[in-house]
């Protein structure tokens, strides 16, 4: 439901954030895999992964390809004016490129969860989301608000006539802007309630309590700030930077920036991950412990014959600190 040229950084993101939002549940998915062999579960039969390919294919191929028919010069940003200007391996390229952006994102994300870098694994959103909005603010030459704001070609080439303010009112009475309102309730709804839902999903499982320094409302808040807030007014900054300064000055200033504020341990934004608790660390399982004669005390309660409980079929099954974001 958005823009070409825009369309995979945002499945990039989506895949991304909703890999991230189930992180903990990951984590458990990758131990019942690691238990159970390589052999008796398949990756490939992971829920999380399958709901995100499953959202992408039913809500964004077909919402973005309905405005790519209903107004071909909105959905391409006005590079084509009617069908006739549209390849059609544009059409096959959006219907495939969207999920399989998405779950590039999931599994970039998934991967670095895993590890024990989750703070990685966000900025893998912020980087998908600040590429989404910089297509959409400032685009390839300095007009993208301009083309988004525009609801036909017409519309287009009489922009510099008017105001911004009245440009911006008629694209908001247009029949484009309402069919954004009526997908967005849909895609960007049930996006939103995925993602929470996940969180609070994550929240309820061990330790999850520990990590999470705020109230869960103030956290999903804080987590949607930094996911979405944050990327956009990046890429305000960044296109008043080049505006101001130029291209080539403009964005290495910017990288600069943005490096100072997401890089340091002690930056504000790893502060306020820190508070969200999103997974910063990883599960280590040792397949041959539980078959090795006399680890049974190294392997913890429940997880040898001489604890009492079951043998856990992952052998030790620890959370390891000290590997931070």
């Amino acid at each position: 439901m958005i823009q070409i040229q825009a369309a995979l950084f945002w499945a990039y993101a989506v895949g991304a954030t909703f890999a991230l939002a189930a992180g903990r549940q990951l984590q458990v998915w990758e131990r019942i895999n690691a238990g159970e062999g390589p052999r008796t579960r398949s990756r490939a039969a992971n829920p999380y992964l399958a709901l995100t390919v499953l959202f992408a294919a039913v809500l964004m191929v077909p919402t973005g390809l309905f405005l790519l028919w209903q107004n071909p010069s909105w959905a391409t940003m006005h590079v084509a004016d009617s069908h006739e200007g549209v390849w059609a391996g544009f059409v096959l390229f959006y219907a495939g490129g969207v999920p399989v952006a998405a779950i590039l994102g999931f599994l970039a994300a998934q991967m670095l969860v895993l590890v024990g870098a989750g703070y990685w694994a966000y900025l893998q959103c912020v980087g998908g989301y600040f590429l989404l909005f910089g297509t959409l603010v400032h685009g390839w030459d300095g007009s993208g608000y301009e083309r988004f704001l525009s609801p036909g070609a017409r519309d287009w080439a009489d922009w510099p006539r008017d105001s911004v303010v009245n440009n911006a009112l008629d694209f908001l009475t247009s029949g484009t802007f309402l069919a954004l309102l009526v997908f967005g309730a849909a895609v960007i709804g049930t996006m939103l309630m995925t993602e929470i839902g996940w969180l609070l999903e994550g929240w309820s499982l061990p330790g999850a309590d520990e990590d999470r320094k705020v109230h869960p409302v103030l956290a999903v808040a804080i987590a949607g700030a930094g996911v979405y807030g944050l990327p956009f007014l990046g890429a305000v900054t960044a296109s008043v930077l080049v505006r101001l300064l130029g291209g080539w000055l403009g964005l290495p200033l910017f990288a600069v920036l943005a490096g100072v504020v997401l890089l340091p341990r002690r930056s504000p934004v790893r502060r306020l991950y820190g508070l969200v608790g999103v997974p910063h660390r990883h599960w280590r399982a040792d397949l041959d412990l539980a078959a090795r004669p006399g680890k049974d005390d190294a392997a913890g309660p429940g997880a040898g014959p001489g604890s009492g409980g079951p043998p856990d079929p992952g052998g030790e099954t620890q959370l390891t600190e000290g590997r931070p974001g």
